[in-house]
């Protein structure tokens, strides 16, 4: 029995799905095997699939179903203690799996660890943005308000933790890991490696650049999350609702390029949570929203880029 089972759910996804298989086989742990969940695609994966020689990689069809019910075949057909799962057009650092199995091996409490991510674009150049935590232990306060991971390509769970929470939720396409992360992270403690080792990738087909049905789907998620939620918590729903404004404001302006949507929901934000209004990011957004709405996108794009590499300058003036 392999110690890791890697889940891939494929839909359409051959422009990024080699590239991303590749990032596995590149691990330096490789006592794994990989699921790729094709679900209904009318692309050429299953004859890509068939030229695969590697034998711990096998394909599995389904009718289109969705992203949760890939997952949740992956889980029914996983061999492995852990299971990690990897979106199709995502990348992995090659000490990924390592660095997650010994962090469990070494704590046999922790039901969930996860990774710093990177964000790149269509081309596997960093955009410059990053996705960083420090958040351990019992976690549940902070995911339920804030996904702290982000990305479903990020955690490696025990096996056991689906066997006690259940699996993925087929009612909900957007918030779907939020959710199962919040459900496990009710009953196990969470761990991070410190490192970015997940390449999360931002393109044109990304499923969270729909401002509207974020917020519809993110509700959905939120509902459930403090349905059973103890009285004394039931004050972390503002919060929660507060960041989901400000996340969907910021897919409104630069996913959609629509600022007065990104200022409606800014504003909800600040109603459900005005503590909002303090924090770096919130700055962040208004410049952003200032600068679309007098400049246009080209100049705040422009600006971007400049402070891009301005970064990446001083970062390597720093090491």
């Amino acid at each position: 029995m392999p110690k890791v089972s890697v889940i891939i759910p494929a839909y359409n996804s051959m422009t990024y799905l080699p590239k991303t298989l590749e990032s596995v086989l590149r691990q330096t742990f490789t006592d794994f095997e990989v699921l790729i969940i094709n679900d209904g695609s009318s692309d050429n994966i299953v004859e890509w699939a068939l030229q695969i020689a590697d034998p711990r990689v096998r394909l599995i069809s389904q009718p289109n179903q969705g992203v949760s019910v890939a997952r949740n075949t992956g889980i029914t057909h996983a061999q492995g203690e852990y299971i990690a799962f990897l979106d199709a057009d995502d990348l992995w650092q090659p000490t990924k799996l390592e660095k997650q199995v010994r962090c469990l091996e070494d704590n046999p409490a922790v039901g969930l660890v996860y990774t710093w991510t990177d964000f790149i674009d269509e081309s596997d150049q960093p955009t410059g943005v990053s996705i960083v935590s420090h958040a351990e232990g019992n976690v549940w306060k902070q995911i339920v308000v804030r996904d702290m991971i982000s990305t479903g390509s990020s955690p490696m769970i025990r096996r056991e933790c689906f066997a006690s929470v259940g699996v993925f939720d087929a009612n909900i396409s957007i918030g779907e890991d939020r959710d199962m992360w919040t459900r496990i992270a009710a009953r196990y403690p969470f761990a991070v490696v410190k490192e970015p080792l997940t390449l999360y990738r931002r393109h044109s087909r990304n499923t969270t650049k729909n401002s509207k049905k974020i917020v519809h789907q993110l509700r959905q998620v939120i509902e459930k999350s403090f349905h059973s939620a103890p009285l004394e918590l039931l004050y972390l729903r503002n919060q929660s609702y507060g960041w989901m404004n400000f996340f969907a404001a910021w897919s409104a302006l630069l996913d959609e390029n629509n600022y007065k949507d990104a200022i409606n929901y800014r504003q909800q934000a600040i109603l459900h949570y005005p503590q909002i209004r303090y924090t770096f990011i919130y700055l962040r957004l208004s410049l952003a929203i200032a600068i679309i709405r007098w400049f246009g996108s080209q100049t705040y794009e422009e600006v971007r880029g400049l402070t891009r590499t301005l970064r990446r300058l001083m970062l390597g003036a720093a090491t």
